[in-house]
């Protein structure tokens, strides 16, 4: 297991047993993924990914995803494209993104790039009523 103190104090903790993918720095890869449990990238990645599941972006990475369809991600390294996450998306101090995201909950560390566009999808909240239209006579 190892521990780190990211910004503000805040303790992030990732079991290293738990990961069921990796590609470590050196490693480069095109195509399409897939996977359960979760995937750690340190190396250059090109093409999709899609998982329901936790994707770990390490310092040295660099993602050029036409579309990144995932449960949760962690982005400590270079994050180009669209980045749909059915529950978070964190970009803490290293971490660079350029595109489009689209998650209920986003969190942003101090240092972090985020260029592009934010949709805040809100899963269960309600919709704001719309304005009435008042007619004329």
């Amino acid at each position: 297991m190892s521990k780190d103190r990211g910004e503000k104090g805040r303790e992030t903790i990732i079991e290293t047993s738990e990961l069921t993918g990796f590609l470590d720095d050196g490693t480069e890869f095109t195509g399409q993924m897939k996977f359960t449990g979760t995937m750690r990238i340190d190396g250059k990645y090109e093409g999709t990914i899609k998982s329901d599941s936790m994707l770990i972006v390490g310092e040295s990475a660099h993602i050029k995803a036409e579309m990144l369809e995932i449960g949760a991600i962690s982005i400590n390294g270079y994050v180009e494209g669209k980045i749909i996450a059915k529950e978070k998306i964190e970009v803490h101090s290293k971490g660079r993104v350029y595109g489009t995201v689209k998650t209920p909950s986003l969190v942003i560390d101090d240092g972090a790039i985020l260029q592009g566009q934010c949709d805040m999808d809100q899963k269960g909240a309600e919709k704001k009523p719309e304005p009435s239209k008042k007619q004329k006579d």
